[in-house]
């Protein structure tokens, strides 16, 4: 067992302490893929700053960032949250999601002393209220996000209701593949990419859609009622709501949330 692994399997929750036991909070359709260097001159961070579409010096303890990978055309192909664990950095991800990230980094590593791999001793819990939890970096009315033990549980219809009500999209059933840009996917409102950073994979395409405030589409939660299928994506019967990609031209009339609203009439939101 190498020294950064021992560390991590004997001190985690005291490197991190937001780590602790809510196991009726877990995520159970997440999980987490660890980014460490095998070798005391690499810099895991340096190595994501070129990849990922959020500021990695933005990462700190307790702070997480929603981020993505995107193709070189701006699409958006994985979406995922950032957390720092000392050197290491922790991707927060799609259970179904992660050994095709884990492929699709291992590609740009080249010969990089990064390990990359899926740490199954950490799970990601969530709850509505919890004061001493990190706050969901898209929206404070998310609620809470943290990292623990990777105990059962059960919280994610909880998470995902909340969320549709709340008209965050997320995930590879909602955003596709390499189908949506990534400002369409409202990146820019909820806090997902930094436009100062420098230059990272699908940058060109983004930072022009940014300057010339041309995001022609959005990604959508609407009501069931209000639901056009030739543009669905996703439908939540059970729940009322229907996840689509539309012209924002074709938004208005429709049940929006506030945030939304005031992104497509040009008006700030945080």
């Amino acid at each position: 067992m190498s020294v950064i692994r021992l560390r991590v399997k004997l001190g985690f929750s005291c490197i991190t302490p937001y780590l602790n036991a809510m196991t009726e909070t877990r995520l159970n359709d997440r999980a987490i893929i660890r980014l460490s260097a095998s070798d005391e001159s690499e810099d895991v961070r340096e190595f994501l700053q070129g990849l990922v579409t959020q500021d990695i010096a933005a990462v700190s303890e307790g702070a997480p960032q929603w981020s993505a990978l995107l193709a070189a055309q701006g699409k958006v192909l994985f979406d995922f949250f950032l957390w720092a664990d000392g050197n290491d950095i922790l991707i927060d991800c799609e259970s179904e999601q992660a050994e095709g990230l884990i492929r699709r980094l291992k590609l740009y590593r080249l010969r990089r002393k990064v390990g990359i791999a899926r740490d199954e001793s950490v799970g990601v819990h969530w709850a509505l209220a919890a004061d001493a939890r990190p706050v969901d970096p898209r929206l404070g009315a998310l609620g809470h996000r943290w990292l623990d033990g990777a105990d059962a549980g059960g919280a994610a219809d909880a998470y995902r209701k909340h969320r549709l009500s709340l008209g965050v999209t997320e995930g590879a059933a909602e955003l596709g593949s390499d189908k949506t840009l990534w400002l369409e996917c409202n990146a820019a409102e909820l806090h997902g990419v930094s436009f100062s950073k420098g230059c990272y994979v699908g940058q060109e395409n983004t930072a022009r859609m940014n300057y010339r405030q041309k995001v022609n589409r959005r990604m959508v939660v609407v009501p069931i009622a209000q639901a056009d299928e030739k543009r669905q994506r996703m439908a939540y019967p059970a729940w009322g709501w229907s996840v689509e990609h539309r012209r924002v031209e074709d938004l208005s009339g429709l049940d929006l949330p506030e945030w939304l609203e005031k992104a497509i009439q040009g008006e700030p939101t945080a």
